[in-house]
């Protein structure tokens, strides 16, 4: 073999292994269920605009009519709105920060088909376990404060009953649809559970049931 045969066989075996040794199998774009995905942006979405549209029920003072009244809270809003704001940061900013792989997603494939962004923590169990947290405290300090301690059924349906179905049926949604991972989903659901509780009781240890002397339904 002459030393231009040499060459060339030294230079397509440098050209194989130089330009196949930095390769790696790609991971396949994982799959997610489209389904579970709209149901939970549903059920999210239904938890906190049910904590805007359901009323604060409480027992009226002794002084004025005796019984329970039902009022509709536009500063209801506030509360809300602080969560969806948490939920919005969460989404836009902290996700990138944390850098937390949504299932079947790593290095290889973020960015691809079903990894464009990450997942934790879950924006959706934010949403949904906020919106328990807040109808929990809400329920408490109607009840404790400002109803004396009666028991409102209905209160209870509509601030706590409700928002655990439609808060759980978010995490297991999430969970279901491989759009989280577990402590994803824990790690969102503790948060949301945490700052609804704490927007909640502020709210409604500051704001009365009852729309001052007017009697109106409507409070602002």
């Amino acid at each position: 073999m002459g030393i231009r045969s040499a060459l060339v066989f030294f230079a397509i075996g440098a050209s194989i292994f130089f330009s196949t040794a930095p390769c790696r199998a790609q991971t396949a774009a994982p799959e997610r269920d489209s389904t579970w995905g709209d149901v939970t942006t549903v059920t999210a979405t239904a938890a906190l605009s049910l904590e805007v549209l359901m009323p604060r029920v409480f027992y009226s003072d002794p002084e004025a009519t005796v019984g329970w009244k039902a009022r509709w809270h536009v500063s209801a809003l506030a509360p809300v709105m602080t969560l969806v704001g948490i939920t919005t940061l969460n989404e836009l900013v902290l996700k990138d920060a944390f850098e937390g792989y949504r299932p079947g997603c790593d290095e290889t494939n973020q960015g691809g088909p079903n990894c464009e962004t990450f997942g934790m923590m879950s924006s959706h169990s934010i949403a949904g376990m906020g919106a328990l947290g807040h109808g929990v405290a809400v329920f408490i300090f109607d009840t404790t404060k400002w109803s004396d301690g009666r028991f409102s059924a209905g209160s209870f349906v509509g601030h706590v009953g409700v928002p655990l179905v439609l808060g759980t049926l978010t995490l297991v949604g999430r969970g279901v649809g491989d759009y989280e991972s577990t402590g994803q989903i824990l790690a969102g659901g503790g948060t949301g559970l945490v700052s609804g509780f704490l927007l909640g009781m502020t709210y409604s240890l500051m704001a009365r049931p009852e729309c001052g002397y007017t009697g109106a339904l409507i409070c602002w």
